[in-house]
């Protein structure tokens, strides 16, 4: 198969990065409120937590602002590498450093001195945040490098997502079992946790990081193609001109952020869910197997249903499937395998819809060059892990709160959630996030009109375009 190579190496990265971006998303927010603050003083605990959580929120809010700034210094960039690969290899490095630190409780600072220890995570947190977007950027603005083909454009894609779910979902699958393991190397017994445990996870998973994009960097090359070579260095100024007059890239962006931001609540809220709801932490890995299975034949499902209902159909129809999960999980109560039911249910159209959107925010970078007459590679695709970054803020200050709220902190059992709290937990893990993925399917069905047919004339008349421009320039 042609491109085999490229394909692989593709996949790898994001393997590592999803991997990566599943633990920052989810895993460090629940180390803090399981682990770090586990003390004898509940208000104390509760204030920290609701203190980090703030500080993570505001700290993702304001570096969201400077991804477009990112994306153009990406698109800026010339070496003999090409524009994305250096800073793919600095951002993972950089960040996968920055991660494990943050799985530590600073040598003890968090008791001895809890302000030195905020301001300390905070540094930190800066300095992953602005390199793992670095690392994001350059990421996926490969894609539309990679080829102007839509066949081998969503090729790309699709392995790539196929890789991502892969490493996304091979975490909830480890991190008990690898937690367990390291835990047991300092003395924990009988299935503990400790810090040890929880940092020798987070080693493993910057490794893979770094690992996964050192494999796309020397196993992927750029595109060279007329359409590719129309491009010049873009300002400040005109960075976010060429987003806002964008309009179908930014209906795309509400859409994804309000279907990404119910999403990410939810996928935030499942452990929690098994441990203080269900009371069976470890059934957690099996549910981690559900979606890792489900996930790989979900996107290779993705070609062959984008050839005959095209995206449209598969962003809107599967938001409808991920409504009747919700449906399920709320009946399902502590029925186990309702549960694991209502997980598949839920989670089979998440890679295919992320993959819709992802096209299409692809697709928008010759929508952009066509009506804007200047091609933005890398600002445009920085669209894609800014909504993620901004719904992964916003989830974490939510996991952080409803955590709070419904009891579910430290050393809690499903025992001591009173009816009240559960109430509140299943309004933060359910009932929201589906209004919020209703309007997301609103907004894309009234709003989004880049199809692949209209994406196929707007390269051909680009093409057109350039190649007069070419003739005109010779004679």
């Amino acid at each position: 198969m042609k491109n085999v190579k490229q394909y692989t190496s593709y996949a790898l990265g994001a393997f590592g990065h999803d991997a990566f971006y599943a633990t920052l998303s989810t895993y460090v927010m629940i180390f803090i409120t399981s682990q770090v603050f586990d003390t004898a003083d509940k208000a104390f605990n509760s204030r920290m937590i609701y203190l980090v959580s703030t500080m993570m929120v505001i700290i993702r809010i304001v570096e969201i602002a400077f991804d477009p700034l990112i994306g153009g210094a990406v698109d800026n960039t010339e070496t003999r590498w090409g524009k994305f690969k250096p800073w793919l290899m600095i951002g993972a490095g950089i960040s996968s450093v920055m991660l494990i630190i943050l799985f530590t409780d600073f040598g003890g600072l968090t008791t001895s001195n809890p302000v030195l220890y905020l301001v300390l995570f905070g540094i930190t947190y800066v300095i992953l945040d602005i390199f793992y977007s670095f690392k994001d950027i350059a990421f996926w603005s490969m894609l539309p490098a990679l080829s102007t083909d839509e066949g081998v454009r969503a090729k790309f894609g699709t392995i790539g997502r196929l890789g991502s779910t892969i490493g996304a979902q091979a975490v909830p699958i480890i991190i008990v079992p690898l937690v367990v393991w390291f835990s047991s190397l300092v003395g924990a017994k009988n299935g503990a946790e400790n810090h040890t445990g929880w940092l020798g996870f987070a080693i493993v998973i910057g490794v893979v990081s770094f690992l996964g994009a050192l494999a796309t960097a020397a196993g992927t090359k750029e595109n060279k193609s007329l359409i590719r070579s129309d491009t010049e260095k873009t300002s400040v100024i005109g960075i976010f001109k060429a987003l806002g007059k964008n309009d179908q890239l930014m209906w795309l962006a509400l859409s994804y952020f309000l279907f990404a931001m119910g999403y990410v609540v939810t996928n935030s809220l499942l452990l929690y869910y098994f441990t203080y709801v269900l009371g069976a932490a470890k059934q957690f890995t099996y549910a981690g197997w559900i979606m890792a299975v489900l996930g790989v034949i979900s996107v290779s499902l993705f070609p062959v249903l984008v050839a005959k209902i095209h995206r449209e159909a598969i962003y809107i129809g599967g938001i409808g499937m991920m409504i009747i999960g919700y449906l399920i999980f709320m009946f399902a109560g502590t029925d186990s395998t309702m549960v694991m039911i209502a997980i598949a249910v839920f989670f089979f159209p998440y890679p295919m819809i992320f993959l819709a959107a992802l096209m299409t925010i692809t697709d928008s970078v010759e929508y952009g060059q066509w009506k804007n007459g200047h091609r933005n590679e890398s600002v445009t695709l920085a669209v894609r892990p800014l909504i993620d970054k901004l719904a992964g803020a916003f989830a974490n200050g939510i996991v952080a709160f409803a955590a709070v709220q419904s009891g579910m902190i430290g050393s809690a059992k499903p025992s001591d959630i009173s009816a009240h709290q559960l109430f509140i937990f299943k309004s933060f893990m359910f009932y929201a996030p589906i209004i919020l993925i209703v309007l997301a399917a609103i907004v894309y069905f009234t709003k989004v009109k880049l199809t692949e047919d209209r994406h196929k004339q707007i390269v051909t008349e680009l093409e057109q375009k350039l190649r007069a421009k070419q003739s005109s320039n010779k004679q």
